[in-house]
């Protein structure tokens, strides 16, 4: 009996010792604007793949967010919910709203590290983090605009599709494309510069919701059937493959004669089953895997105080009907 006795003990004393080190054990939280975009998912599963390779480590990497992309209310709480509280060692954040979450930073004065993944604070709000580990978005609507000269030399009439009105990711995207294709610094629309025209009614803003991109990029097409280019700063209707299919039936075309070009962010499996359909010309990817599985360890050395750079770029993938089955970096 006292054996047995001895036993329980022994087990209860181990039992609460694993409990002990689990709640010992530490969050480094990924918030990603909405859990509805596929796009995002890559994150989680580099997080999910640096929990595998750091099972011992005292930290776990959480991926959250809310349920839909469109919700920027939802994403400010679930953030302000994970700075009180006390397993979060440190919070990487891409802000739907990047305003909105600098006010959030500011009212709360985190004491915790704060970076941001994929999309950054405005450069006025880049103090409230402490680096930035994502694309360089700017450099991406270049190479946007480089594709696009290439493909239609003399210019032509063009429609931008942005996401939501303040995330600053995708306006320094579209900031990129107007630089690239007028040739001067801070135009905020192409009223004929270089032979680039944006039509009216244009950018749209798909407020990241992946049926309405589809839809915009219909009505464009209907509306305006001489236009020459269209560019999806981030890969919205593309994430719908289905639906995006339909809505390039109807300029196919003009697609394959290139009287129509069509360049697009991000270069998910089902963005490029559209390049090599012809249903694209350009994929720029971006490496959101890359994103999630560096963010735990960046996270742990801001916890620790050790140096880390302001900005970290994660690169980016181009890709053409040409170079598609050798164009992703490995």
């Amino acid at each position: 009996m006292n054996k047995l006795l001895t036993g329980i003990v022994a087990g209860a004393a181990l039992a609460a010792m694993a409990g002990s080190a689990l709640a010992q054990e530490k969050t480094l939280a990924i918030v990603v604007k909405g859990l509805d975009n596929p796009f995002f998912e890559q994150i989680n599963l580099g997080c999910q793949k640096w929990n595998n390779e750091n099972a011992s480590s005292g930290y776990k990497c959480l991926y959250t967010g809310p349920a839909s992309s469109a919700d920027e209310a939802g994403e400010i709480q679930i953030v302000e919910d994970l700075l009180t509280r006390p397993d979060v060692a440190a919070i990487a954040i891409s802000p739907s709203n990047a305003p909105l979450m600098a006010n959030l930073l500011k009212k709360v004065a985190p004491k915790i590290p704060v970076m941001t993944i994929d999309a950054d604070l405005a450069a006025e709000d880049a103090a409230l983090r402490k680096t930035y580990l994502g694309t360089d978005n700017y450099l991406m609507g270049v190479k946007f605009a480089e594709h696009l000269q290439k493909l239609k030399p003399e210019g032509g009439t063009i429609c931008l599709q942005l996401g939501n009105v303040a995330a600053d990711n995708i306006n320094a995207r579209a900031a990129g494309t107007r630089d690239a294709l007028s040739g001067e610094k801070g135009i905020e629309r192409l009223t004929g510069q270089n032979g680039w025209t944006e039509i009216d009614g244009c950018p749209v803003f798909t407020n990241d919701q992946i049926d309405l991109a589809n839809r915009q990029m219909a009505d464009t097409f209907t509306a305006n059937p001489d236009l020459d280019a269209f560019v999806l700063e981030g890969g919205w209707a593309q994430f719908a493959p289905q639906a995006y299919a339909q809505v390039t039936d109807q300029v196919k075309a003009k697609l394959d004669s290139k009287e129509l070009i069509i360049v697009a962010g991000d270069t998910l499996p089902p963005q490029m089953d559209a390049l090599k359909a012809g249903r694209s010309h350009v994929q720029v990817g971006q490496r959101p895997f890359e994103m999630g599985y560096r963010a735990p360890s960046v996270m742990m050395d801001l916890i620790e105080g050790k140096a880390v750079e302001p900005v970290i770029y994660t690169g980016l993938d181009e890709c053409t009907q040409e170079t598609v089955d050798t164009c992703i970096a490995k």
